[in-house]
C-alpha cells in the first residue's frame, strides 16, 4: 500500500505556476509603449505608438545633444503617423550621443531614449569568399539535411513499427512467467 501526499507533492509546482501567471500578468501592464529609437547613417527616427490625435496634431519629437537639458533646447519635429504608429525623422546629424524625448499633443511623454549616431553615412559593402548560404544554417541537424526519398521512409516507418509490436509481444511474454 502507498502512503502518497498528493497534495504536498503538488504544492511546489502550484506555487511556481501561481508565480508565473502573476509575474506574466504584471509584466506587460508594468510596461508602457515607449518610444524606438534607429539610426541609419546621419538620419535618426523615431517611432511610438502611444500618442492620440488633437486638434490635428499627434505631438512633437526632439533630439538633444549631450550639452542640452530641456526638451525645448533641442531640434523639435511634429509626429506625423495613423491611430496605430506615429514617427518623426532629423536628417544630417553629425556624429555623437544624442537623446531622443517624444512629448505627445495632450503634454504626456512617450518616451525618452539614447542613441549613438556613428560617422559613417553610408554603409560599406564587404566581398566574401564564399556565396551565402541558400538554404540557411541548418545547425543541430547533423546529416538530416539529405532529402531521402518515399521508400527511404516507407522502410524506416516498416521498421519502426516493427520494433513496437516486437516490445509489445516482449512485455506480454514477461507478464506470465509459467507460459512457454
Amino acid at each position: 500500500m502507498r502512503n502518497t501526499q498528493p497534495l504536498f507533492r503538488s504544492a511546489p509546482v502550484a506555487a511556481v505556476a501561481a508565480a508565473l501567471a502573476c509575474g506574466l500578468a504584471a509584466g506587460p501592464a508594468a510596461a508602457g509603449p515607449g518610444i524606438s529609437v534607429s539610426t541609419s547613417g546621419k538620419t535618426v527616427s523615431v517611432t511610438t505608438s502611444a500618442c492620440t490625435l488633437v486638434d490635428g496634431s499627434w505631438g512633437t519629437a526632439s533630439l538633444l545633444t549631450s550639452s542640452q537639458t530641456s526638451f525645448t533646447q533641442g531640434r523639435q519635429v511634429a509626429l506625423t503617423g495613423t491611430t496605430v504608429s506615429q514617427s518623426a525623422a532629423w536628417q544630417s546629424v553629425n556624429p555623437g550621443t544624442y537623446t531622443v524625448i517624444v512629448v505627445c499633443a495632450n503634454n504626456i511623454t512617450a518616451g525618452s531614449q539614447s542613441v549613438i549616431v556613428s560617422g559613417s553615412s553610408t554603409p560599406t559593402i564587404s566581398a566574401t569568399a564564399k556565396p551565402a548560404p541558400s538554404r540557411g544554417v541548418m545547425g543541430g541537424v547533423g546529416g538530416g539535411t539529405k532529402d531521402y526519398g518515399p521508400l527511404t521512409f516507407a522502410v524506416g516507418g516498416s521498421l519502426v513499427a516493427l520494433a513496437m509490436i516486437a516490445t509489445g509481444w516482449v512485455l506480454r511474454r514477461r507478464s506470465k512467467p509459467y507460459r512457454l
